[in-house]
């Protein structure tokens, strides 16, 4: 039982000294919901950064990571909608709002982010709300919110109108394990 004790102090200090968590494999997918056509696509390998002590929180995604049902969808999305060519990644750099969660106590904890999305080269101040789940040596980081196209110069064609949104919903999860030095 000594050791059992002693095993689970060691843990629970372990994870309050470390600062940093990061994935390489984070998802994050989008929907588009207009009146002829519901697309929707998903990147498994967005990376993030959460730094615990400062309460800060980075998204990179790769814009051609994106995948769609629809290969010729994957391909309009990259060469006429997102120029992935031109701008290659998406990025959100914030802060967790009120960062008092514990993190060496499981649980789940709502927040709210505060911070800077860059898409298609334009930068905008993003609030979204989510959650930190903590379970062991593992923090998960979900959130939903939506953006609109127009707000990142994305220009939607004439002839498209009714198959893509302007209106864009947006999910995050990211799985995240303490950051090795």
């Amino acid at each position: 039982m000594k050791l059992f004790i002693t095993t689970i102090a060691l843990f629970a200090i372990s994870l309050a000294n470390a600062q940093k968590f990061y994935t390489k494999s984070g998802t994050i997918s989008f929907i588009s919901k207009a009146s002829l056509e519901t697309i929707e696509a998903i990147n498994k390998t967005s990376t993030c950064v959460l730094d615990t002590k400062a309460g800060t929180i980075d998204f990179t995604v790769q814009i051609q990571g994106f995948v769609f049902d629809k290969k010729l969808m994957q391909q309009h999305f990259n060469d006429k909608y997102m120029e992935s060519d031109k701008f290659p990644k998406a990025t959100f750099n914030g802060v967790i709002d009120n960062n008092t969660i514990p993190y060496n106590t499981n649980g789940t904890y709502n927040i709210t982010t505060s911070g800077k999305l860059t898409i298609h080269g334009i930068t905008k101040d993003v609030v979204a709300t989510g959650k930190i789940i903590i379970n062991g040596e593992k923090i998960t980081a979900t959130s939903a919110f939506s953006i609109n196209l127009s707000d990142y110069h994305i220009k939607i064609a004439a002839m498209a109108n009714e198959n893509i949104s302007n209106h864009i919903n947006i999910n995050v999860n990211a799985e995240l394990e303490p950051l090795n030095k």
